[in-house]
């Protein structure tokens, strides 16, 4: 009982921070006029606190320990909880109209997947907009990590749930105390946002859509508060903004507090970084190049190729154009990234850029040694020698990793989606991408498909940004033997 307790109390607590950033939707409703909106805030902003407070205050002096069972159970219900608190503005709002409709887009709102149910977000209010928006932002750095920037109570299960909650094979402290960590990411990642919201505004979009479009971008989800997306402006100075912001937020967020306290051999040695620049330049300038022919001018192709490249790479979901309709080659290389992701340790989601490096290196040890039997070959990182069990671990999550998006794949057939759809749309739910290819391409919404096909793509998204193992662990029968 004392830990259903404690589960409760930190859940609560968890949800009254969710719930205290619908002032934002709350003051942006206020402003736009739209007074029949603001109770579908404001409730839930009220419960969330009053029962927070309550469950904060009521178990203030107990210890927290977390066991790793725990710990799995705790993140994987905490962000069940908060997906489920995310539909209740757009259901009491009107909408959304069905609570499978409303979970499927808050689920792919705080996974920062971005795929939509909605085929007209014009429609909706502004407020609305901006909290479809700003739940991807929430989800970006993590809820988990978010609460232990702010109240540093989960004592020595912090580290633990803040590793279970992010995303990379290797996770680990860029300060001493866990609660520092959280707060110096979440610092790095709020000035990004505001960086990226004055400069949006500079380029003329108004108050609203400028502070929606950098929590899209900075949490990469790719939620839009127009039906074109990002094309609906046609401004060559607004998708510049949101390419070099949708690059800079798949870069490890680490490597920018090693910047600005000059550990610039951190950055220049890190091996993902190198990968992760190198890959980004050949597929834009081979999809550039590809694309030529239809859109003029070099320079007119590298606008578009750039701007979807560091859409779908760090799985952000943006559109100018729709890639479904460029040359087949062209959409080899978009294609191809949805297989990669952005860094270890961003808000993008995908397999990530380091697993392929190890894998790479690993393959290239493996001919080494059946040339030299007798060699020694250790796969290095960052101009280390890397451990051994990492190379496991990552052999091991590519593994259920492809396994998921293989069943996904097969059960979203048995829906009535063709091969291919299927195929894209489960890259793209487990990678939490967004768009995929098909019938369900970046011009098209998730609306059209099964309700059941929605529920099991909302576990499929949750699955993916808690990179598969928290939920995935609760199959295992070891897990629920004492």
């Amino acid at each position: 009982m004392a830990q259903i307790f404690v589960f409760a109390r930190l859940i609560f607590i968890v949800l009254s921070i969710v719930g205290l950033s619908l002032i934002v939707p709350i003051l942006t409703a206020l402003f736009c006029g739209e007074f029949s909106v603001i109770p579908s805030f404001a409730l839930p902003l009220a419960v969330s606190l009053v029962v927070g407070l309550i469950f904060f205050f009521a178990g203030k002096k107990a210890t927290i320990k977390f066991s790793i069972r725990s710990v799995f159970a705790f993140v994987a219900l905490a962000w069940i909880s908060i997906s489920v608190f995310g539909t209740i503005p757009l259901l009491a709002s009107g909408s959304l109209p069905t609570f499978h409709d409303a979970l499927f887009e808050s689920v792919s709102a705080f996974s920062t997947t971005g795929a939509t149910v909605l085929s007209d977000v014009e429609a909706l209010p502004r407020s609305i907009n901006l909290w479809r928006c700003q739940m991807h932002w929430l989800g970006g750095m993590g809820i988990i990590a978010l609460t232990v920037a702010l109240l540093p109570l989960l004592g020595v299960g912090s580290f633990q749930l803040i590793k279970a909650e992010s995303t990379g094979p290797e996770k680990g402290k860029i300060t001493p105390k866990m609660a520092s960590t959280a707060k110096t990411l979440w610092f790095l990642y709020t000035g990004f946002t505001l960086v990226q919201f004055i400069a949006l505004k500079i380029c003329g979009l108004d108050v609203i859509d400028s502070l929606s479009y950098a929590f899209s971008t900075l949490g990469t989800g790719g939620f839009a508060t127009k039906n074109a997306s990002i094309g609906a402006y046609n401004s060559l100075a607004v998708e510049i903004v949101c390419t070099v912001f949708m690059f800079l937020a798949g870069v490890n967020f680490s490597l920018y507090f090693y910047v600005i306290t000059g550990k610039f051999d951190e950055v220049r040695k890190n091996s993902e970084l190198k990968a992760y620049i190198s890959l980004f330049a050949i597929c834009v300038i081979m999809i550039a190049l590809i694309l030529i022919p239809q859109y003029g001018s070099f320079v007119r192709a590298l606008r578009y190729s750039s701007f979807q490249v560091a859409s779908v790479m760090a799985t952000t979901g943006f559109a100018t154009s729709d890639y479904s309709t460029w040359p087949p080659a062209a959409q080899f290389f978009i294609f191809l990234l949805f297989f990669t992701g952005g860094c270890s340790g961003s808000t993008s989601g995908g397999f990530k850029i380091i697993r392929w490096v190890v894998l790479k290196k690993q393959a290239w040890n493996e001919m080494l040694r059946m040339l030299h039997p007798h060699g020694v070959f250790t796969v290095s990182l960052n101009q280390k020698a890397g451990r051994k069990d990492l190379v496991f671990n990552v052999a091991a999550f590519t593994f259920v990793y492809f396994a998921l998006v293989f069943l996904s794949t097969l059960i979203s057939t048995f829906c009535g989606l063709d091969m291919f759809t299927s195929f894209t749309a489960s890259l793209s739910m487990v990678g939490n991408v967004g768009p995929a290819f098909g019938s369900l391409n970046p011009s098209e919404s998730f609306g059209s498909i099964s309700p059941f096909l929605k529920y099991w793509y909302c576990i499929v998204m949750i699955a993916g940004r808690l990179e598969l193992y928290n939920l995935i662990i609760f199959l295992f029968p070891d897990y629920w033997k004492k």
